[in-house]
């Protein structure tokens, strides 16, 4: 018959490696550093006009590459820590 502790001990020990092997994985990496306004809108969940609305009014950075419009992934999680929800911001 095993002993219940060193099946116990099996269960922990996996459990801990699975923590740690979630606490390292890089999350940031699979997320692409630069977002057009039609990826900032569905990250936010409201219209592309109110992404330009939020431009224009200088709530979110963005850098004109040609004809596009690029925001940095940075600079909206920033924005959204300054202002609870970008969507109800009175000016």
């Amino acid at each position: 018959m095993n002993n219940p502790f060193e099946t116990l001990n099996q269960r922990l020990a996996n459990i801990e490696t699975l923590l740690l092997e979630i606490k390292h994985k890089p999350e940031d990496k699979e997320k692409p550093e630069n977002l057009t306004v039609k990826e900032t809108a569905k990250l936010l969940k409201v219209s592309e006009q109110s992404v330009h609305n939020y431009i224009k009014k200088g709530f979110i950075p963005a850098k004109k590459v040609g004809r596009i419009l690029l925001i940095n992934r940075t600079d909206i999680d920033n924005s959204l820590e300054g202002v609870k929800s970008l969507k109800y911001k009175r000016s």
